[in-house]
C-alpha cells in the first residue's frame, strides 16, 4: 500500500522571505540616483530572474503553484504565464531565455543512488516542451547555467558525477563549458568555482573562496576556439574583486565593463547588490542606498545592461500579500499524500484532527500555539518560556506534552518534560488561552526533551542526558517521574534522541550515532521495542553512504507501516551561498518502509524541512487551504531570516 495521509511540516525561515523581484535602471551609475521597480506581484515567492529583453520581460522562479515552478512576466502582463517544462518536476531554477530556447535546472529524474543531488541542466524550444533535452550528462549533477551573449555557449558550475561529500558552504563545483548544441563537448575551464556568468562569448566570471578566505570574484578568459578546449588547456583564473569584502552570485554586463555582485561587508549585517566597475576596479554601492536593512540577492543585467534586477523581502504592507498563513499546502509527487507547510515547528494533531499544535519561533515568540486544522484561527496556550517539539495525547484530546528549556543545549542542561492541560471551551475569540504546566521530569536532571505519547495515553518515551549522554527513558504520562518512577530504555555512550511510539504500540523509532559515536553529524533510523529489546538499525542508504546518513525527527505512518524523516538523501539542489541561512540545506522529506525499503522523497528544494507529523487525512479538516500566499488570517510577513550563518565578513 503507498502512504497515504497528511503530512505537516517546517520549513527554516522560507515563510519570512517574501521575495519579489525588483529592477533599477542604470542610466545614471556615474552619479548614482537610483529608484527601484517591482517586477512580480507579491504572491508566494518570486526569485532568481532573468532578464529576456531590454523591455523587462522576465523569467523567474515562482512557488506560487506549491512548489518552484518557470514563470514568464512582461510590464504590460499582470499574470505570468507558467512555462510548463516538466510540470511533474517539483524543482526549477535559474531559467534563461535565449534565442527562443529556454535553459533551466531541473530535479525530476531521480539520481542513481541515494544522498546524490538530482539537480540537472535542461532546455527546450520556449514554444515546444516537447522538444526538452538534458545537457547534463546521465548520473552528472549541473548547477547555476549560464549562456554566453550568442547562446553559442554553455557554461555550469559541475559537481560531475562523483558521490556527493557532504559539502554544502561551498560546493566543490568546477566550471564546465559545453557547445549549447553539443553538450558532449564539455571542457572544464576551472576546478574551483561556482555561479558562472558571461561576458561575450568568451569571458566567464564566477565566485569561489579564496586563499584568504573571502568569497571572490574571479575571470576566466577563454580561448579563441572554446570548442577545442580540453582540461590540459585551463588558463589560470584571475581575481577580480578585493579581499576585505564578500561577494558572490555574480553577473557580467554584455559590454565587459561591469560585473554585479551581492556582497557582504564588515560592519553590516545586509547582503547588497553592488557593481564592480572592470575599468577603475571600485565599487558602485546599489541597494544599499535604496533599502539599507534589507538582503538582496541574486543580480542579473538585461542584455543591453541598461537594466539591473535581483530579488528581495517585498516589505511589510496592510495587503494580503504581506500575510503569512498558519498553513499553506505544498505540491506533494504522492498522489495519496496530502503536504502543508506550517508557520511554526514540531506540529502535532488532535485525537479529532481538527487542532494542530506547534511552537512558535524558539526566540522570538517562544511557547506552545494551537492552530484549527483549516488554517483559520489561532492560539496560544503556553507563552513567553523557551519550548520544542509538541505531542497531542491520543487519549486526552485537551493536552499537549513538549520540552520546556532552550534547544540545542548539552546532555547536563536543564531541559523538561512538561504536560499541558487547558479547556476545549476556551478555544473561542481570544488569542490566549489559560492553561496548567505540570513538570514531569527532576530539575536536576540535565536535558529532557522529544516526548513521545504511547497509543493508550498512558506513557512518554523521551530522551534525557541525566546519565551524561543522551538515552530513551519512558514515564508515566501524568504523574512523571515523581510518583510513576522511570525506566531507561536505550543505555550507552552515544546519542539517542528524537523518539516516536509507533500508532499500534509495537515500536519505538529514533535517531541515534550509537553506529559511530564519535561522529555528530551522522545519525540513523533505529528501531526499539517499548521494553528495550530487539534495537535494529534501519538501513536506508546502502553501501558506503549507509554510515554518512543523517536521518531526524522520525515519525510513523497513521498504519504504522512506513517511517517518515528528514535526511540528507537528496544531496543539495542549489549552490547554498545564493541563499538565506538554512542549516541543514540538503535537508528533505523522505518516506520509507520498516525495513528501510522504497525510500520515497516528498520534498525538493533548496531549503531544510523538517519536524514532519503524519495524521489521517479524513479527519483534517482542509477545506479553505490555498496554494496562493495571500490569506486572510496569518502572522505579518517581517522579511526576518538571517544569512548563512558560516559566511562572516571579519577573516
Amino acid at each position: 500500500m503507498p502512504p497515504k495521509g497528511t503530512i505537516i511540516f517546517a520549513t527554516v525561515g522560507r515563510l519570512n522571505f517574501g521575495f519579489d523581484i525588483f529592477s533599477i535602471s542604470l542610466s545614471s551609475v556615474i552619479t548614482p540616483h537610483f529608484s527601484e521597480r517591482r517586477l512580480t506581484d507579491g504572491i508566494s515567492v518570486n526569485f532568481n530572474g532573468h532578464f529576456v529583453d531590454d523591455s523587462q520581460t522576465l523569467a523567474f522562479v515562482s512557488e506560487r503553484t506549491g512548489s518552484a515552478q518557470i514563470f514568464l512576466n512582461s510590464p504590460q502582463n499582470s499574470n505570468p504565464n507558467h512555462l510548463p517544462q516538466f510540470p511533474n518536476s517539483l524543482f526549477h531554477d535559474r531559467p534563461i531565455l535565449r534565442n527562443g530556447r529556454l535553459y533551466f535546472v531541473s530535479a525530476h529524474e531521480p539520481p542513481d543512488k541515494l544522498r546524490n543531488s538530482s539537480a540537472a541542466v535542461y532546455s527546450s524550444l520556449l514554444d515546444d516542451p516537447n522538444s526538452t533535452v538534458r545537457l547534463t550528462p546521465p548520473g552528472a549533477v549541473d548547477y547555476s547555467p549560464a549562456v554566453s551573449q550568442t547562446g553559442k555557449f554553455v557554461a555550469v558550475a559541475a559537481y560531475g558525477s562523483r558521490p556527493w561529500e557532504g559539502d554544502f558552504q561551498e560546493l566543490k563545483t568546477e566550471i564546465v563549458v559545453f557547445p549549447a548544441l553539443d553538450p558532449t563537448r564539455r571542457a572544464v575551464v576551472c576546478k574551483q568555482g561556482g555561479w558562472p556568468s558571461w561576458s561575450g562569448d568568451s569571458t566567464v566570471f564566477f565566485h569561489r573562496v579564496a586563499a584568504d578566505g573571502w568569497w571572490s570574484v574571479f575571470r576566466q578568459d577563454l580561448p579563441e576556439r572554446i570548442e577545442d578546449l580540453s582540461g590540459s588547456d585551463e588558463p589560470e583564473p584571475r581575481r577580480i574583486t578585493p579581499p576585505g569584502v564578500h561577494s558572490f552570485t555574480p553577473a557580467a554586463s554584455h559590454n565587459g565593463k561591469w560585473i554585479a555582485v551581492a556582497t557582504r561587508r564588515p560592519g553590516t549585517e545586509f547582503r547588497h547588490i553592488e557593481i564592480f566597475d572592470l575599468e577603475s576596479n571600485s565599487f558602485i554601492k546599489i541597494t544599499e542606498t535604496l533599502n539599507p536593512n534589507f538582503h538582496h540577492y541574486n543580480p542579473f543585467f538585461s542584455p543591453e545592461s541598461g537594466f539591473l534586477g535581483y530579488h528581495r523581502f517585498r516589505g511589510e504592507s496592510d495587503s494580503g500579500e504581506s500575510t503569512i498563513p498558519h498553513l499553506n499546502p505544498v505540491t506533494s509527487p504522492v498522489k495519496e499524500l496530502r503536504m502543508l507547510r506550517l508557520n511554526g515547528y514540531f506540529p502535532s494533531v488532535s485525537p479529532k484532527g481538527d487542532l494542530i499544535a506547534f511552537n512558535g519561533d524558539f526566540d522570538v515568540n517562544p511557547g506552545v500555539q494551537i492552530v484549527r486544522s483549516d488554517g483559520s484561527k489561532r492560539w496560544t496556550v503556553m507563552k513567553g518560556r523557551p519550548a520544542f517539539l509538541t505531542v497531542w495525547s491520543p487519549t486526552e484530546p485537551a493536552v499537549i506534552y513538549t520540552s520546556v528549556g532552550p534547544i540545542f543545549q548539552t546532555a547536563r542542561s536543564t531541559v523538561q518534560i512538561a504536560r499541558i492541560t487547558f479547556n476545549l471551551k476556551d478555544l473561542d475569540d481570544r488569542d490566549e488561552i489559560p492553561a496548567e504546566v505540570k513538570i514531569l521530569t527532576r530539575e536536576d536532571s540535565g536535558n529532557n526533551a522529544f516526548p513521545s505519547c504511547s497509543p493508550d495515553g498512558k506513557h512518554l518515551v523521551f530522551r534525557s542526558g541525566r546519565s551524561g549522554h543522551k538515552n530513551l527513558y519512558v514515564v508515566d504520562a501524568v504523574s512523571g517521574e515523581f510518583d510513576g518512577g522511570i525506566r531507561q530504555l536505550t543505555d550507552g555512550p552515544w546519542i539517542d534522541t528524537m523518539p516516536s511510539w509507533s500508532p499500534d504500540g509495537k515500536l519505538i523509532a529514533f535517531s541515534s550515532n550509537r553506529h559511530d559515536p564519535d561522529n555528530v553529524e551522522a545519525f540513523s533510523v533505529y528501531l526499539v521495542r517499548p521494553d528495550g529489546t530487539e534495537v535494529r538499525r534501519v538501513h536506508v542508504a546502502g553501501g558506503d553512504d549507509v554510515d554518512r546518513e543523517r536521518i531526524n525527527h522520525v515519525c510513523f505512518s497513521p498504519d504504522s507501516s512506513w517511517l517518515l524523516f528528514t535526511a540528507n538523501l537528496g544531496g543539495v539542489s542549489a549552490e547554498p551561498v545564493s541563499l538565506p541561512n538554512q542549516f541543514q540545506p540538503y535537508g528533505e522529506l523522505f518516506v520509507a518502509r520498516l525495513d528501510g525499503s522504497g525510500a520515497q522523497r516528498l520534498t525538493w528544494n533548496a531549503y531544510e524541512d523538517g519536524t514532519p507529523a503524519w495524521h489521517e487525512d479524513g479527519e483534517l479538516d482542509l477545506g479553505s487551504l490555498r496554494l496562493e500566499c495571500p490569506a486572510a488570517v496569518g502572522d505579518k510577513l517581517k522579511g526576518e531570516f538571517q544569512e548563512p550563518l558560516w559566511i562572516t565578513c571579519e577573516i
